[in-house]
């Protein structure tokens, strides 16, 4: 194709980690960069392997559009006098600019007639403006780490060996470091690591092929999951997998060859969790199920060469399997050796953070707030959540969690069960950790939901109180996550518990090590709730100032909260709204700094008053009625008749009346109205017009 750009960045091997967000960074980044030098382009493509990353444009116009720039000079009135003639500020303007006054031209702007002048810079060839742009463009990738090699200034996520870099076939020649663009690319660092010349993209992609690279992630995905899909197949089984994994085993390889192996029956003993992790997380494998989810005893390993004998390296992947589950199974048998319970006290040698004691403290603190919050949202499973608490932390003591940490919980469960407790119990203990990531499973019991919420409640509480929260750039303790944590446990439990209770109960516990008074921590955890609060509705799609409105008013029972929003946001649908909003706008703008005082019926003299007054009295219980069941949409419509009687009100009533008592008067009636309104939401902070 004509006028396509390809860029690639040979490399040494980048981490599979950094690749996934390379490529969307490298797309941002030339996309901005093209656009903001007007160099048009039909489409971005951005690919990345271990060894290389790549960029290509299609359809990059041969040239910068031309920039039309609009130079504005005296108003017309000081440009030229009674008779028509040019003014020495003209003629000054107009020198200025390089033209003559008769190139000028009369501009309208929202101040009047002006004249000015009007240029056009032609555009630069592209092929002029690349040599910076694709420099630019690779020295702003950013990654998570960066190192520098040799003596270079040069900062990259592994050291750079060769660039490639063609424009309409032709060489777009550039120079970072010592490395010097060219045609060439490499093929596979073992299997072909010639260099050959390319002449475009599709001859980019072809050759890397025939030189053992397959460069698109997307493609080498596909290869693993069909080929692994099918190894599995051929023992009867099913790959189990996660994206996740699929995504980094196709960024460690350049050319995915599949290798299947097999490890003793005997380890099937080892919980599941236990051997898929290992698989997994440690070894980046594929385990193989069978129809039922259960555990077969194969696995899936990716090869990035094609060996001559692909049993042998199917021999090496169980060698070093068989050593891992070796060590698991030995954890595992010891550790069933000691009953849980044994290992809370344990926990005193275990440090939570040095600022807030020892686990065993931990465990402590959360247990007490535990029970208190099951006494309020379930009663019947008190007895369960103290066991539960007592329990949540104690296999963080095993050698199954000391090896693996991911494991936490999980091997809590099992060892509970082990231990003769109920399910209800030993569930409890794995679900107090969830959600583990933004968007994960939440706890299906009551157990699990109320330990969790004390665990992250104390943490949070812990690291606020002792001067710790997270920060713009920083939030080391997960304290954002966990948050959102106990919002979102509280809102899938619709749990009518109370933010302020949770909090209080916390900071007490927490008295003697608080870094300032429980007041000033409670006010800086509310608002930090608020916030997390607030991103979630309006990620969610709910319009921002509809959750300011709600969340300006209180945020204390969370679910309560959720259903005013719910109500505010369908209610915004009312052709009146914005009337609405406008009005109780008046009403909270009037009231400013105004103390609420007592309405004296007595005083109400106009007949707009008195019939707003009339109106209000008599939805007043129906709408407090509505908020007390929650029926906040009713209670909106209800609030909606008083807008035609405050509109009346103000545009006929002197609310600052000369007269003292009938002006206190007034102002009580509408700090009444006021009142109402702010059961539900602050309307002053919905956007309307001017």
């Amino acid at each position: 194709m004509s006028n396509e750009l390809l860029f690639e960045i040979g490399t040494e091997e980048i981490p599979a980690g950094f690749l996934s967000k390379a490529i969307v960074d490298m797309e941002d980044i030339i996309h901005k960069s093209l656009t903001e030098k007007r160099i048009a382009f039909e489409g971005i493509r951005c690919l990345a392997t271990p060894r290389r990353l790549v960029l290509y444009i299609a359809d990059l116009s041969p040239r910068q559009e031309d920039q039309s720039i609009e130079k504005l000079g005296p108003a017309k009135k000081a440009a030229f006098d009674e008779n028509g003639q040019p003014t020495k500020a003209a003629i000054g303007f107009a020198r200025g600019q390089g033209l003559e006054v008769s190139q000028l031209e009369t501009i309208t702007t929202e101040k009047g007639e002006y004249i000015g002048a009007r240029k056009t810079i032609a555009g630069q060839p592209t092929k002029e403006l690349l040599p910076v742009i694709l420099k630019d463009f690779m020295l702003a990738i950013p990654f998570r780490k960066s190192m520098r090699w040799a003596d270079y200034d040069l900062r990259f996520a592994r050291p750079v060996h060769w660039i490639l870099a063609l424009y309409d076939g032709n060489v777009i020649s550039l120079k970072i470091e010592n490395i010097e663009s060219g045609n060439t690319s490499r093929g596979h660092r073992f299997m072909s690591p010639a260099s050959f010349a390319v002449t475009g993209f599709e001859d980019y992609l072809q050759k890397t092929r025939e030189n053992f690279v397959i460069a698109d992630p997307a493609e080498r995905k596909n290869i693993i999951l069909d080929e692994a899909q099918k190894a599995a197949a051929e023992v009867g089984g099913k790959l189990f997998y996660t994206d996740d994994l699929l995504e980094t085993v196709s960024f460690i390889v350049e050319y995915p060859v599949i290798v299947r192996g097999g490890f003793d029956e005997d380890y099937l003993k080892i919980p599941k969790e236990v051997l898929t992790t290992t698989m997994i997380s440690h070894q980046k494998y594929f385990p193989v199920v069978n129809n039922e989810g259960k555990l077969l005893p194969y696995f899936i390993a990716i090869s990035n060469t094609r060996p001559r004998d692909i049993t042998v390296v199917a021999k090496g992947n169980e060698r070093v399997l068989r050593a891992r589950l070796a060590d698991a199974s030995f954890f595992f048998e010891e550790d069933k050796k000691v009953p849980l319970e044994d290992r809370v006290e344990s926990l005193k040698k275990v440090v939570f953070h040095t600022l807030l004691g020892t686990s065993h403290k931990k465990v402590l603190r959360f247990r007490k707030l535990a029970v208190k919050i099951a006494s309020k949202v379930k009663p019947s499973v008190k007895k369960n959540v103290d066991r539960a608490a007592l329990l949540a932390k104690a296999d963080l003591e095993s050698l199954m969690v000391g090896e693996f940490s991911e494991l936490q919980g999980i091997m809590g469960r099992e060892y509970a069960l082990i231990a003769g407790e109920t399910p209800a119990i030993a569930n409890a203990i794995y679900e107090h950790y969830l959600p583990i990531a933004a968007g994960g499973d939440l706890p299906q019991t009551d157990e699990g939901a109320i330990v969790g919420i004390a665990d992250k409640m104390d943490t949070i509480a812990g690291f606020f109180g002792v001067g710790m929260p997270p920060t713009g750039t920083a939030d080391p303790y997960a304290l954002r996550r966990q948050a959102l944590g106990i919002i979102n446990i509280i809102l899938s439990r619709c749990y009518s518990l109370s933010l302020n209770f949770l909090i209080d109960e916390s900071l007490i516990q927490l008295k003697d090590v608080l870094k300032k008074p429980s007041d000033e921590v409670k006010k800086d955890i509310l608002e930090f709730f608020k916030g997390r609060l607030q991103n979630q509705l309006i990620t969610q799609g709910y319009a921002y100032d509809t959750v300011d409105a709600v969340l300006s008013t209180d945020i204390d029972e969370l679910v309560e909260v959720m259903e005013k929003v719910k109500a505010l946001q369908s209610f915004r649908q009312n052709p009146d709204f914005e009337p609405i909003s406008i009005a109780f706008k008046r009403v909270d703008n009037i009231l400013k700094d105004f103390q609420n005082g007592q309405i004296d019926v007595n005083l109400l003299a106009h007949e707009a008053e008195i019939k707003l007054f009339s109106t209000f009295d008599d939805i007043k219980t129906r709408v407090e009625k509505g908020i007390i069941e929650k029926d906040f949409s009713a209670a909106l419509n209800k609030l909606a008749a008083l807008r035609p009687h405050v509109d009346d009100f103000f545009d006929n009533v002197m609310v600052m009346d000369k007269d003292e008592k009938i002006r206190f008067n007034r102002l009580s009636l509408l700090a009444e109205i006021s009142a109402l309104f702010h059961k539900i939401a602050d309307f002053s902070k919905i956007v309307t017009p001017d």
